[in-house]
Parts: structure tokens; sequence; C-alpha cells
């Protein structure tokens, strides 16, 4: 059964991060709010986490993950990020977009495309960036689509639910929301947009 830990927006609670990040050292999988619904998060650095969010997801091994992170300075640590691609980063964070960029020598072959390369977002939820700033590196995620469905969960309620036995901590934030991240691809020479969600793409058309 998940433990349920619940997390106030606007309360920073040291002692409830410190019990999910602990739970994401040891290899653990939680859910946890973002502003694009319910994700699924674990450390990148746990084979084993990683394999179970596979599982639950349904995902095949090309599946791009996102390293959700706290600032622009955590992207570049993951990412190579050009003097362009960064006037781009610093634009549209937070906020609902995810960038593929090339990945660093600081991510492991098992988390990056057989392009090598990773998804980056910098969320506009203030629960998953205190989480992010708890853990002190980034957050493994995708978003919590089960297989046969089109959106997210977008309840803890239906979190519980529907994975109580195959995660191990829900964090509750109530209500998340419900509209995909706009993806845009920067690894080329112009961006290109992969899909059209919540962020606007008009400058990338």
């Amino acid at each position: 059964m998940s433990e349920l830990i619940t997390l106030h927006p606007s309360q920073n609670n040291p002692r409830l991060l410190k019990v999910i990040t602990d739970c994401l050292h040891l290899g653990g999988v939680i859910a946890y709010p973002t502003d694009s619904g319910y994700a699924l998060g674990c450390s990148y650095k746990q084979k084993e986490a990683i394999e179970r969010v596979r599982a639950i997801r349904d995902l095949q091994v090309e599946h791009h993950f996102t390293f959700i992170c706290r600032d622009l300075a955590e992207v570049a640590r993951y990412a190579k990020v050009s003097n362009a691609q960064f006037r781009i980063l610093k634009k549209y964070t937070p906020g609902g977009y995810t960038f593929i960029l090339a990945a660093s020598r600081e991510v492991p072959e098992l988390v990056s495309s057989k392009r090598a390369t990773i998804g980056v977002r910098i969320p506009d939820h203030p629960i998953a960036l205190m989480i992010c700033a708890a853990l002190d590196e980034p957050l493994l995620s995708t978003s919590l689509i089960l297989p046969g469905q089109e959106q997210p969960l977008l309840y803890p309620e239906d979190v519980a639910d529907h994975l109580d036995a195959k995660i191990d901590l829900i964090v509750d934030g109530g209500y998340a929301g419900c509209e995909f991240t706009s993806v845009i691809d920067l690894t080329g020479d112009v961006p290109v947009v992969v899909r059209e969600g919540s962020g606007d793409v008009s400058e990338f058309l």
C-alpha cells in the first residue's frame, strides 16, 4: 500500500520533503502533482525504479523520460545548452513546455534516447519544484497516463485507486492541471514543435 503525504503548495515542509526524498534515494517510485497532471517520478540513478516506471506506463525503450529541474543552472548540467537554446529556455520556463536537448555526460544511457537526447522541464508548480530542491538533483519523470488512457490522472484519489500497490508514495497536492506540455525539439538548427499543448508554440511555427 502506498504511503500518502499531503503537501500544501504554499508551505515548504522540510520533514515531509525528507520523507519523499529518502524514498527516492532508496529506489522508490512516487506520484506527484505538476501543472500538467500527476506524474510518476524516481531517481535517475536507480535502475530498478526506472524499470518499474516503464512497466507501470508500458513504455517502450525509446520513450523519452523528462528531467524535472528546479532552475536553468540544473538544466545546463544535464543537457548541452547553446547560447541560443539558453535564451529560449529563459524565456519559456517555468511553464508548460518540455524541451528536447542533447544529453550531457551526467545522464546515464539508461534514461537517454538512442539519439543521446533527453527531455528537460521546469514546471510551474510549487510542489514539484519543492521536491526537486529537496532532492538536490533532477527528478526523472513521466506523465501518469496509464495504458489505454489518453489523459494523465488529475486527482490523488485517482492515483491511489489505480496504483496503490504499484508505487511507494503518493504526494497529495490536490487537483493538478489537465493539459499536456508543449514539446519543443531544440536539437536541430531550428526549433521543431513535436507536440502542441499548454505552452504557446506560435513563435516556433
